[in-house]
């Protein structure tokens, strides 16, 4: 009797390849919303850049006040990376934007308050979860935010990688590409299994949806797309 020839094994797909492709439809709905494509397209005063740059502040003072406890965490310990923090360079560039005093009365959208206390929930209670927060920001800034940074320079007049558009400004990453790359390889060796695998990938669908809610409001504030 013949023996039966082995059945062929599916392909291995990288896990950071499953979350890329996994939130593909999320991550392209908040690329595409209105308010963005207002503001990219020239189309909004600074007062709005200011308005989301306040935004991402809270967002990024959350993520990053969580570094600290994390550092030694062996999930998301490897992801706390501090040339990527960006909470001084987003101070440094409100400041630029409204001033010694803008801090004063700054108080974040509903959406941004319910962003950042997902991100505090996952930082306290769920390392894997806050891994999900950390890739849809921080690759997302190397990679995109680029465009916003080059828009806002020409637009409003900052000076190339000056203040007003540091927070897009790496100082310490002499090669994002490498970096993304290494990024990446961290994320295919999570040490977690796939059912956290999947969980992590339903969270990052809902940062990108979290941050589509951000847009939402901010479209609400700055209405010009018909």
């Amino acid at each position: 009797m013949e023996a039966s020839s082995p059945t062929p094994s599916a392909p291995f797909t990288p896990f950071s390849t499953v979350i890329r492709t996994a939130s593909h439809a999320q991550h392209t709905e908040a690329e595409n919303s209105s308010f963005m494509g207002d503001l990219l397209g020239g189309k909004l005063g600074v007062d709005a850049y200011r308005r989301y740059t306040e935004q991402l502040w809270f967002v990024y003072r959350t993520l990053e006040d969580a570094s600290g406890a994390l550092a030694g965490d062996p999930v998301a310990g490897p992801f706390i990376r501090p040339e990527l923090a960006r909470t001084a360079e987003l101070e440094r560039d409100l400041a630029h934007l409204g001033g010694p005093s803008w801090r004063a009365g700054l108080v974040p959208l509903p959406a941004t308050a319910a962003y950042a206390d997902r991100i505090a929930v996952c930082a306290r209670d769920w390392p894997a979860g806050y891994v999900a927060h950390h890739y849809t920001r921080y690759l997302g800034d190397l990679s995109g935010g680029q465009i916003i940074r080059g828009t806002a320079e020409k637009t409003w007049g900052f000076a190339r990688k000056g203040d007003g558009v540091r927070f897009y400004v790496f100082e310490e990453i002499a090669n994002p590409a490498a970096f993304k790359r290494e990024y990446r390889e961290l994320l295919d060796a999570l040490p977690v299994d796939d059912l956290e695998k999947q969980r992590v990938v339903d969270e990052c669908k809902r940062a990108f949806a979290l941050n589509s809610a951000v847009f939402r409001e901010l479209g609400e504030q700055f209405p010009m797309s018909a």
